[in-house]
């Protein structure tokens, strides 16, 4: 049996983070002195709950965080917190995908997969009055803390996870909270045919 508890999710944590720092993508947390400790400034939650060992499909991880926030923060995300979205890896084979979404932060947080359309990169969607982008075209949402799906979002220190059918393409994988988006909660993930 696994090991369980802090210390294994201390573990996936740091997994997770030590290969957010080479998969190339653009965020709140990259620039001078970032790449090498890409958890630099953060605080993080202890995980009170995790997703099944076993899921269908490839497994995509994804760690979220705010960085100087703490237990003491409520309301909407202020415009420029420094948030953080890392999924590992980067690139998986077309068909079913599971997220495994651990919210290391202390704001509650989502991730919803939209498509990528050609021409664009990710991080450019521009958010409405709401701080929300549009999600026309989402192909699923891993929103619920300690159990898979849709929900009020995942509770800092849980986990949420969800399994998609992902055709060929090029995704985003973004936190829709009021401000989340801007404040850099967003990543490519590539979906490449099988072999």
């Amino acid at each position: 049996m696994p090991p369980r508890g802090p210390v294994a999710a201390g573990a996936v944590l740091l997994l997770a983070l030590s290969g957010c720092a080479a998969t190339g993508s653009t965020g709140a947390m990259n620039g001078p002195g970032m790449m090498g400790d890409a958890s630099a400034g953060y605080h993080f939650s202890r995980l009170s709950c995790s997703a099944p060992t076993s899921l269908p499909g490839s497994t995509v991880r994804v760690v979220l965080a705010d960085m100087g926030m703490s237990r003491m923060v409520t309301g909407t995300a202020p415009l420029r917190a420094h948030m953080m979205l890392r999924a590992t890896p980067g690139t998986v084979t077309a068909g079913q995908v599971s997220l495994v979404v651990t919210n290391m932060g202390w704001r509650t947080h989502e991730v919803v997969v939209l498509p990528l359309p050609a021409g664009t990169v990710e991080g450019q969607r521009i958010p409405g009055p709401d701080g929300k982008v549009d999600e026309t075209g989402s192909l699923g949402e891993a929103s619920a803390s300690c159990t898979s799906g849709t929900g009020e979002g995942i509770r800092a220190g849980t986990a949420g996870w969800t399994t998609v059918t992902l055709p060929p393409g090029r995704y985003e994988l973004v936190c829709n909270l009021a401000n989340h988006y801007a404040d850099g909660m967003h990543q490519e993930l590539d979906v490449v045919p099988r072999a």
